[in-house]
């Protein structure tokens, strides 16, 4: 972990971020959020760490970065588009990843990161607290103060980010491919199952002679 950190520039605490750049996502709001803990000098040494392709409308992501004064200082760093055989590292250097979205279907980065053992910090909409449950911080998605008070305890309180951690890993065990796969399949034969059950109905009433007459 410490070499990864050191060969991407990163010296200090880091909070991590990795999904698509677009309004959906929240980013704005987070980087208000961060705006406000990096004006703390217990946290000099932190980096917002932004990863992920640039979707729509995603002009305001860095417009507010800018304009918050976090671009030229260094405090965030875009990433772009993180290859799959990097994303495990980027989750196990995270101090923190955070997950501010608004809208979710399921919500795969958080299961990723609880799977490497990071503390995480997610929204509480959506599918988000099902699949995060217990195991990490929930916050209104439109409320930056929320999130720099949630990111300063993460920082600054090692035993509960550990215990986060721990939780995270044990939760994300509840979740794997085989069980998503077996799921989905129950999902299709009570799909086709009801299909059949009225396909029967249909064809019985069709077929009745006060019908036919």
């Amino acid at each position: 972990r410490r070499a990864f950190s050191l060969y991407k520039g990163l010296s200090g605490r880091t909070i991590f971020y990795v999904g698509t750049l677009e309004p959906r996502k929240n980013l704005t709001m987070l980087l208000q959020a961060f705006s406000e803990l990096a004006s703390d000098p217990n946290f000099d040494d932190t980096t917002l760490v932004i990863g992920g392709s640039k979707g729509w409308y995603y002009d305001e992501v860095f417009a507010t970065a800018e304009r918050l004064g976090l671009m030229g200082s260094g405090r965030v760093r875009f990433l772009g588009r993180v290859p799959d055989e990097e994303l495990p590292l980027w989750y196990n250097v995270a101090s923190v990843f955070v997950f501010p979205s608004i809208y979710e279907g399921f919500g795969l980065p958080p299961l990723e990161a609880m799977a490497c053992g990071a503390p995480v910090i997610t929204s509480n909409t959506s599918s988000l607290p099902e699949v995060v449950g217990d195991a990490g911080i929930m916050l209104p998605p439109g409320d930056p103060g929320a999130w720099a008070v949630g990111m300063r305890l993460m920082l600054s309180d090692q035993g509960t980010a550990r215990e986060l951690g721990t939780r995270g890993l044990e939760r994300s065990k509840q979740f794997s491919w085989d069980r998503a796969a077996r799921e989905t399949l129950d999902v299709y034969r009570l799909v086709l199952g009801e299909k059949r059950k009225r396909g029967r109905s249909a064809a019985q009433f069709r077929s009745s002679p006060s019908i036919q007459k």
